[in-house]
This record gives structure tokens, sequence and C-alpha cells, in this order.
């Protein structure tokens, strides 16, 4: 596999254009397996930390050029991220078409490469205006830090100082980068939560809905049960407001008992103050 063929073909008649700015060097993609899965893993999480900012583009191992009708001025960033231009597939970034230059770009260092990365490629990247630059060691062999970034001033590229953690911070992705064993990971200080990979953000979507239907089946078996509660002490009410007119129909029965038995007593009184 060549560089930039690891995309796949976007199935469009070759124009002039793309034979004068090919989409692939044709030089060997040599990498190693956690150099292929770290760039793998921290494109899909930048692309699924700007999912729903259709104006972010980012790509990797694209095809950059940027000297128009020079194609010899060609540079491939591992990752690039570039603002408002469109999340439209792109079989080379030409920048006289975009417009612009990328706002951030990144390289994962590697035995023949981390000089190059450190040097002309800074030079370069710096030349072009591009502001943040970064630089990922992932088998912390080859820089002076396995996680390096640095922001533009004043045309010449600054480092980022890492936090005590090791994490370096990119003001223009508005991100975190944290190197944690052979993993890169990404995290967003503003609501303090990981970036998920598109798999492991469904994954809790999943966890987090099938909790919430727990939740509202815990809840409809409380409502169940507190309707039950409140079904039996009506029922109880209503045996004692029964048992209460029970009583006063009792009470009221021996009070007309007891007026009649009184009044039978006095007719007979009446009776025998007649007959004496």
């Amino acid at each position: 596999m060549t560089r930039s063929e690891n995309r796949g073909s976007l199935g469009s008649a070759p124009t002039q254009e793309s034979q004068l700015y090919p989409d692939t060097d044709g030089k060997p993609m040599a990498v190693s397996d956690d150099h292929r899965r770290v760039l793998t893993r921290i494109l899909q999480l930048l692309e699924q930390f700007f999912r729903e900012t259709p104006e972010v583009y980012v790509s990797g191992d694209l095809l950059m050029y940027y000297l128009q009708d020079d194609p010899r001025k060609v540079v491939a960033p591992d990752v690039l991220v570039s603002f408002g231009i469109g999340q439209k597939r792109r079989r080379t970034y030409l920048v006289w078409e975009e417009g612009k230059t990328p706002d951030f770009v990144m390289e994962m260092a590697s035995e023949t490469t981390y000089q190059n990365d450190l040097t002309a490629k800074m030079s370069l990247y710096a030349d072009l205006g591009i502001p943040e630059y970064f630089l990922c060691d992932i088998e912390g062999l080859y820089l002076p830090s396995p996680l390096m970034g640095f922001t533009l001033v004043d045309g010449v590229y600054q480092p980022i100082r890492a936090s005590s953690g090791g994490s370096v911070h990119s003001s223009i992705l508005g991100l975190d980068f944290h190197l944690h064993l052979d993993d890169l990971r990404l995290y967003n200080p503003v609501t303090q939560q990981w970036v998920l990979t598109p798999e492991a953000a469904a994954e809790a979507r999943a966890d987090q809905e099938a909790s919430a239907r727990q939740q509202a089946s815990a809840r409809a078996d409380r409502e169940s049960a507190r309707a039950d509660q409140e079904s039996a002490r009506a029922d109880q009410e209503s045996a004692r407001a029964d048992r209460e007119a029970v009583t006063r129909q009792q009470a009221s029965a021996r009070a007309e008992a007891a007026e009649a038995e009184v009044a039978a007593l006095r007719a007979e009184l009446a009776r025998l103050r007649d007959t004496s």
C-alpha cells in the first residue's frame, strides 16, 4: 500500500488537475502496528469530536499541495484539521483552492521520520503559517518528550507547556492530548469528559438508554406500588366508613327503641292514672 491509497478511492474519473496533483506519491507506508493503531484512533476521535461541526475538516495522510503549478511542493501530515472548509471528501488538499492552510497538524514520529519532523517539517509548517503543530512518539524512543505541542508565535513555533500529568492542551482544537502507556487520548476540558470513538460513544449511548429504561421501569414499579398502597388505604377508609355507618345505624336503632320504650311506659302510666 502506498501513501494515500489507504483512504480508498472517491470513484471519479481523473481530471487534468488530479493528474498534475496526484493523490498518491507512490511511496510505501512503512509504519508500525502501534503507529497505525494510534493514528487511526486519533483520527476517529477528532472526527467524533467535530461530528456536529460541519465546517471542520479532519483528515490524515492526505497529500497537501501548497504551491500552485508546482506539484513538488507537497507534504502529507499524519493528521490535519482545517476550519471553515467543510467536511466534503477530498483526494488532495490544494491550499490555493481551499483558501487556507490547515489550522492544526500532527505527525507520528518514527525512527525514519523523527529528525525530519523536528526540523524540515517544523520549518515548513511554520512558513505555511499553520497555528499549531503536535508531535507524538508512541514508542517513546525518538523525541525529547513522547508528546509535544507547538504554537506559532511571530512565525516561530514555541513549545506548549505540558501539564503536571503530561497532557498537552491544543487551544486551536479546545482539547487536551493525553498519552497513557501506548494510547493517545483526547480530553474535553469544557465538558470534563474523554472524547470517545464512534463505537465507544454508541456503546455509551446504549448503556445510557438501558439505564434510562431501567430507571423508568423502576419508577413505574414505584408508582404501581404507590397506587396499590393508595388503593389499599382507600379500601381501608371505605371499610372504616362502612363500620362507622353500621355503628351509627345501630345507635340510631337503639335510640329509636329506647324512645319507643319510653313512649310505651308513658302511655301505660297515663292509662293507669285514668283507671284509678
